[in-house]
């Protein structure tokens, strides 16, 4: 941020919360207050040799929508600033953030290596649309740091875990995987979707890039569609190339949108968190629940691990219904005040049944591998009432 009177705005000198609500405001010539909305599809050159010098980089502005926006560029500095990034490239969505990613960053004949419990939609993005052209994916345990190192190739150029992991919330190690990935000579990048840096920051982990689904957590309130890319200008400049050409660009307006969700996401997440933990402490002695799964959790089996490298457990729940996918469709239609929809992030709690929507496209057998079983159920806490929550996921016992 800065202004003619006033000392540029020093990013390294403030909290995560201050960076929240100031970082990446650039001002025009007006002087507003809030981050404008520069809803345009092209910019204004005050000749031929200055429309030429910035479509070649010459001279640095605006000069197309697909690539350049103020508003953007404003979600991304925050965004950055937030996760301690040297840059941020913002996309359509958070899966176009990991095709962007990808194919920024990689070509045939190179392997990645990923966590088997990684979102359906990114398996079915590494296993049917970058196979098509080269690029091999191996699928290990999430947890086992050893699979990791056993299946590295010489052609091995990019680890990519999601922690914790949707739906069963399996948290990953992340600086034993980093370690693991520099050995090989590789990238990690680390889907910080659950978390967002509010929680956690992987790149003081020793990750190399941050993927985000904007959709979730940095709106927070279910509105727009947004994804981006996060880490080293070297690296986020490639992205960017990418994006140039291919377009698969984030909205003026959906930035805007993103930007003031982030004003609040570090107070959302923390009462979220707190929802949460209440609510799955209560799942745990329900005689209905077979197991619950919340990094939160003491009986979470990478508890520890959660609470080395999270401030909290994030605000997803899951949970198995004692039977199968009828005792889970049940309760789940039976609820009168949740949202039933896959969506997660929202201040509105919903809930899903993953087998059959998040992660329905996948084979039944990689479902089983996943752990992904018929009566599981995924909560994403929102900021009701606890007891409201309770009373409503209650009422399939006397529907």
């Amino acid at each position: 941020m800065s202004s003619p009177d006033r000392e540029p705005f020093d990013l390294t000198a403030y909290d995560p919360e201050t960076l929240a609500v100031r970082a990446g405001i650039e001002r025009s010539q007006f002087g507003e207050h809030g981050e404008a909305m520069f809803l345009t599809s092209s910019f204004v050159f005050n000749s031929a040799a200055e429309a030429a010098a910035r479509f070649s980089g010459a001279q640095p502005g605006n000069v197309y929508a697909r690539f350049t926006n103020p508003t953007v560029t404003m979600m991304q500095d925050r965004l950055a600033a937030l996760e301690g990034a040297e840059a941020c490239v913002a996309t359509s969505s958070g899966m176009s953030a990991i095709l962007s990613m990808v194919m920024a960053l990689l070509k045939s004949g190179d392997h990645i290596i990923a966590s088997r419990s990684i979102f359906g939609s990114t398996q079915q993005l590494f296993n049917n649309v970058f196979a098509k052209f080269g690029v091999e994916t191996t699928l290990v345990d999430a947890t086992d740091i050893a699979a990791y190192r056993d299946a590295v190739r010489l052609n091995t150029k990019l680890f990519f875990i999601e922690t914790p992991s949707n739906p069963l919330t399996e948290v990953i190690d992340i600086q034993a995987v980093a370690d693991t990935a520099h050995e090989a000579g590789a990238l990690l990048a680390v889907d910080n979707c659950f978390c967002t840096p509010a929680l956690q920051k992987p790149l003081e982990l020793g990750a190399d890039i941050i993927i985000h689904s904007a959709t979730k957590y940095l709106d927070g309130q279910g509105r727009v569609l947004g994804g981006a890319v996060c880490g080293r200008k070297a690296e986020m400049e490639e992205v960017w190339k990418f994006l140039r050409t291919a377009g698969p660009t984030l909205s003026a307006f959906n930035a805007w949108v993103i930007l003031k969700g982030l004003e609040t996401l570090s107070i959302r997440m923390e009462a979220q968190s707190a929802k949460a933990l209440e609510l799955a402490r209560w799942l745990e002695v329900q005689p209905w629940v077979e197991r619950v799964f919340y990094p939160g959790l003491e009986s979470h089996p990478q508890h520890k691990v959660a609470m080395r490298q999270q401030k909290t457990g994030g605000a997803v729940v899951a949970f198995e219904v004692k039977g199968g996918r009828d005792e889970a469709w049940k309760l789940i239609d039976s609820t009168r005040m949740l949202s039933i929809t896959a969506n997660l992030g929202d201040t509105k709690t919903t809930i899903t049944h993953p087998a059959t929507t998040t992660h329905g496209r996948i084979s039944q057998e990689a479902r089983d591998a996943s752990g992904i079983r018929d009566n599981l159920i995924r909560l994403a806490i929102g900021l009701e009432s606890v007891a409201d929550m309770q009373r409503d996921l209650s009422r399939w016992l006397t529907a």
